[in-house]
C-alpha cells in the first residue's frame, strides 16, 4: 500500500531544538517590519511585495522538488493553500506594507502582536482547542503588555487612525489564515505549501500594483536590493517556513502567542535599524508579555488537557 502523501500540517523532522527554532522565528519575523520599511523608501509597497512573493515562491518551488519530491496533492489541498496564501500574503502583508509607508515599524509590530487574542477567541469553536484558565490568563497578560506599549506609542499622537485600521485589518487576515491552516490541514510538505501560498499572494498583487502604483517611483539602490534579498530569503522562505513548522508542533493558540514577543523585538529593530524613538513606558510592557507567552505555551499535563483535535482529511 503506498505511503500517504506528506501533510503540511503534520510535524516534520528537524535537527535543531524547538526553543532555538522559536528564537530564530521571532527574530526573523520581528525584524521584517524594519527591513520592509527600509526597502519601501525606494519602491512602492505593493510592487515590492509582489516582487518579493513571486521570487520567494519560485525559489521554494525548486526547493520543494529537492526536499518534498512530487507530493500527491488533492484539489482541496491546493485550493486551501491558495486561500491561505491570499490571506497571509496578499491581504495581511499588503495592508501592513501600505501602512508602513506612513507608520513606524515598531507600531506595526505591536498591533500585529494582538494575533493570539483573536486566534484564541476562535480556536475553540473552529478547531476544538481547549482553553484552560491559565492560558486565558496568559492571553490577558500578553494583551495588557501590548496595551501598555500601545499607550506609550499613541500618547504623542505620532500614529494615524488610517494606519491603525490598515494594520488591524491585516492582523485579522493573518488570524484567519492561521485558523484556516490548522483547520484544512493541507497536504504537500512545508516547502510546497509555502511556495503555493507565496505565488498565489504575489500573482494576485501584480495587477493591483500595476494599476495603483508607478514603476517610475522605483529607485534601484543597494538598500532596495539588500532589503529585497533579506525579505525573500530570511523572511518569506525562512520566517514563514518556520511559522508553518511551529504550527505543526503546537496548537494554533500556543503558536500564535509567539507574536506577543513582537512588540519588544519590533521596538529593538526599529531603534537599531531606523533610529525610531522608544519611549520609556514601552519597556514596562515586556514583563507581562513574556509571562503571558510562558502561560500560553507551557505544556499541559496529559491528564489535564486532551490533545488538540484536528479535522479529518478527506
Amino acid at each position: 500500500m503506498p505511503a500517504a502523501p506528506p501533510s503540511l500540517a503534520a510535524p516534520t523532522r528537524t535537527f535543531l531544538p524547538l526553543p532555538l527554532l522559536v528564537a530564530v522565528f521571532c527574530v526573523l519575523w520581528s525584524s521584517a517590519f524594519a527591513g520592509a520599511k527600509m526597502a519601501l523608501a525606494d519602491c512602492p509597497p505593493l510592487t515590492l511585495l509582489a516582487t518579493r512573493l513571486v521570487l520567494a515562491g519560485i525559489i521554494m518551488l525548486a526547493l520543494a522538488w529537492l526536499v518534498d519530491g512530487r507530493p500527491k496533492m488533492r484539489r482541496r489541498d491546493v485550493a486551501a493553500l491558495i486561500f491561505i496564501g491570499l490571506l497571509n500574503n496578499a491581504v495581511y502583508l499588503g495592508l501592513n506594507w501600505t501602512a508602513l509607508t506612513f507608520t513606524s515599524s515598531a507600531y506595526t509590530a505591536v498591533l500585529t502582536s494582538c494575533l493570539p487574542l483573536v486566534v484564541a477567541l476562535f480556536a475553540g469553536p473552529v478547531l476544538g482547542e481547549r482553553m484552560t484558565g491559565l492560558k486565558w490568563a496568559g492571553i490577558a497578560l500578553g494583551l495588557v503588555g501590548v496595551v501598555i506599549v500601545l499607550r506609550s506609542r499613541l500618547a504623542g499622537a505620532h500614529e494615524t487612525l488610517t494606519g491603525t485600521m490598515l494594520i488591524a485589518c491585516g492582523m485579522l487576515a493573518l488570524s484567519a489564515g492561521t485558523l484556516a491552516f490548522k483547520y484544512f490541514a493541507p497536504r504537500g510538505g512545508v516547502w510546497t505549501g509555502n511556495a503555493i501560498q507565496c505565488l498565489s499572494g504575489g500573482l494576485i498583487l501584480v495587477p493591483i500594483a500595476l494599476a495603483t502604483e508607478s514603476l517610475g517611483d522605483i529607485r534601484f539602490t543597494a538598500n532596495l536590493f539588500g532589503g529585497l534579498a533579506f525579505l525573500v530569503v530570511a523572511v518569506s522562505i525562512g520566517g514563514y517556513g518556520l511559522w508553518f513548522y511551529l504550527l505543526t508542533r503546537s496548537s494554533a493558540t500556543a503558536a500564535s502567542s509567539l507574536h506577543f514577543l513582537m512588540p519588544p523585538l519590533g521596538l529593538l529593530f526599529g531603534w537599531l535599524l531606523l533610529n525610531e524613538a522608544v519611549p520609556p513606558l514601552d519597556f514596562l510592557g515586556i514583563a507581562p508579555i513574556a509571562l503571558g507567552i510562558w502561560l500560553v505555551t507551557r505544556p499541559a499535563r496529559a491528564t489535564a488537557e486532551p490533545a488538540t483535535t484536528q479535522p479529518a482529511s478527506t
